[in-house]
């Protein structure tokens, strides 16, 4: 008999680490999201292209999946790709030594429930807002300008 509480509570919290999944990205403040029909391993591959293809380069990659896989635990498809080139660091050093904590710019790819891919982003606009006033509407303008970028780069890889 005393074990039927603990029993209960095993079921209990089952029932809510089931409840707690994490659900598909939504759009945000700041953020850019690109649900698509691609899946996963497809759309980081094009992801990669489209940076290379706009002349940015893949500076970081991190992500649980293969690691969690590694240790036989099974997650949807999860990537940060750090995207950035050594003319916007130049320019950014000049502006704001600060700002370059931020980069490189990140875009997430993230695998849905249903088997199909996200990809999302922090506008460079959002990212380097708190530096504005030390870096000045030439900071300003630059994050515009990296908005631009990072809008092509997310429009070709999602077509």
């Amino acid at each position: 008999m005393k074990r039927a509480p603990f029993y209960f509570i095993l079921v209990l919290s089952t029932f809510f680490v089931g409840l707690a999944q994490a659900e598909d990205l939504k759009p945000r403040e700041g953020w850019e999201v690109f649900p698509t029909d691609k899946s996963y391993d497809t759309l980081l591959a094009d992801l990669k292209q489209a940076v290379t293809d706009n002349g940015m380069g893949v500076v970081t990659e991190a992500g649980p999946t293969e690691t969690a896989a590694a240790r036989g635990v099974t997650i949807p498809g999860n990537r940060v790709v750090g995207v950035f080139n050594n003319d916007y660091a130049v320019k950014m050093l000049e502006l704001s030594t600060a700002a370059m904590i931020e980069a490189p710019i990140r875009f997430y790819v993230t695998e849905n429930t249903d088997g199909s891919a996200t990809l999302a982003y922090k506008t460079p606009t959002t990212v380097f807002f708190p530096y504005r006033k030390e870096g000045g509407i030439e900071l300003v303008e630059l994050a515009a300008e990296l908005d631009s970028a990072f809008a092509t780069i997310a429009s070709e890889a999602v077509k």
